[in-house]
């Protein structure tokens, strides 16, 4: 097994079984792998499988069982693609399908979700808009993905907040998902989240004056960055988030700043290492007046847990910091000791449904 492989095995288990990957799909994919190079094509072939049992459900009217099959193969692809900038068309070949999946997926949903496009310097950035059930209009949740991860991973994520009545728009920006292509990865993010708060402010449900945002990994960055410049953010949650993205660069695993390297455009891992520093919260995070919960693993090894811990201390408003000892990056492997808190976090704080 070559070192990126076990890499992403080791790192990333939880946070795939978590986010809607059987254990049993995990290992067998994984297991007799031989390198990196083959990993595209070997959850590819597993998210194929997932994908016609979606396609059959759906030819035979179970749509229920369609939805259900369908985002599963989103995730799968996601998970094909989410670090494998080894080989662009392979990894983009492999995206598309999550899109297209999810996308076909969407209406059978419970509750459904909706695509939604955000015009954006001449790109779009693509989002999907679910809503609770009952009477709007709804507070809601934007939902921000990190460095290798897009809206096609969040359904898990999604249904805490819809099940206290938070609507949920979970939205690729720039450098994530269907954007990566067109937009580098970007440190103001307070500009992207403008135009994602203008957007769904507009829609039909969406409550313009009860809008929170939620962000993990690089995404635990971007969150508390558009709240730092946009007053309509009236709670942020920072997962797993850094305050400065240059600090520990040389100990990043290889896939993490490849990633990187080829999101935010750079010709080499130099200009990466440089463009890192755009990505910091000196000088913002003094600006943050809303609520902010950040939580953090004492063991991620990819972000000192001390940058989510001076983001609250540096922070103007009410903000606290959940620090779970054993949590990993994400906190993937302790879920249960975080998602529900935050999920119930942010209801208090945005009006939703708090049931004790």
């Amino acid at each position: 097994m070559d070192d990126r492989l076990a890499m992403a095995i080791s790192h990333w288990a939880p946070r795939f079984t978590t986010n809607g990957v059987t254990a049993a799909d995990f290992d067998r994919i994984t297991r007799d792998l031989p390198s990196w190079d083959e990993w595209c094509s070997a959850w590819s072939t597993v998210a194929a499988e997932h994908e016609q049992l979606g396609r059959d459900a759906l030819k035979a009217g179970r749509t229920i069982s369609a939805g259900a099959h369908l985002s599963r193969a989103a995730v799968y692809f996601h998970f094909a693609k989410f670090l494998f900038v080894s080989d662009l068309v392979q990894m983009r070949t492999a995206h598309e399908r999550a899109v297209t999946c999810l996308t076909d997926a969407l209406p059978y949903l419970d509750p459904p979700g909706r695509r939604v496009e955000v015009p954006f310097e001449g790109a779009r950035l693509a989002g999907v808009l679910r809503q609770p059930a009952g009477p709007g209009p709804h507070p809601a949740m934007i939902m921000i993905s990190g460095l290798d991860s897009a809206k096609e991973e969040l359904r898990s994520t999604e249904d805490l907040f819809l099940e206290r009545g938070i609507a949920t728009f979970s939205v690729d920006g720039p450098g994530q998902g269907e954007a990566e292509y067109d937009l580098a990865i970007r440190g103001d993010w307070e500009v992207p989240g403008a135009a994602i708060i203008d957007q769904l402010s507009t829609e039909e449900g969406v409550d313009p004056d009860r809008i929170g945002i939620w962000g993990v990994s690089l995404g635990g960055y971007y969150a508390p960055r558009v709240a730092s410049g946009d007053p309509r953010v009236k709670a942020c949650i920072a997962l797993a988030g850094p305050y400065a993205f240059d600090d520990g660069w040389d100990s990043r695993p290889i896939l993490t700043r490849e990633a990187f390297r080829v999101r935010s455009k750079s010709a080499d891992m130099e200009t990466a290492r440089r463009r890192s520093a755009e990505l910091t919260m000196a000088g913002r995070a003094g600006l943050i007046t809303c609520p902010l919960l950040a939580v953090m693993g004492k063991l991620d090894r990819l972000i000192p847990w001390q940058q989510a811990q001076r983001l609250v201390e540096e922070a103007s408003g009410p903000a606290q910091l959940l620090l779970l000892e054993k949590g990993n990056h994400g906190c993937a492997n302790l879920a249960p000791f975080h998602r529900q808190v935050t999920a119930d976090w942010a209801a208090e704080q945005l009006g939703g449904m708090v049931r004790y």
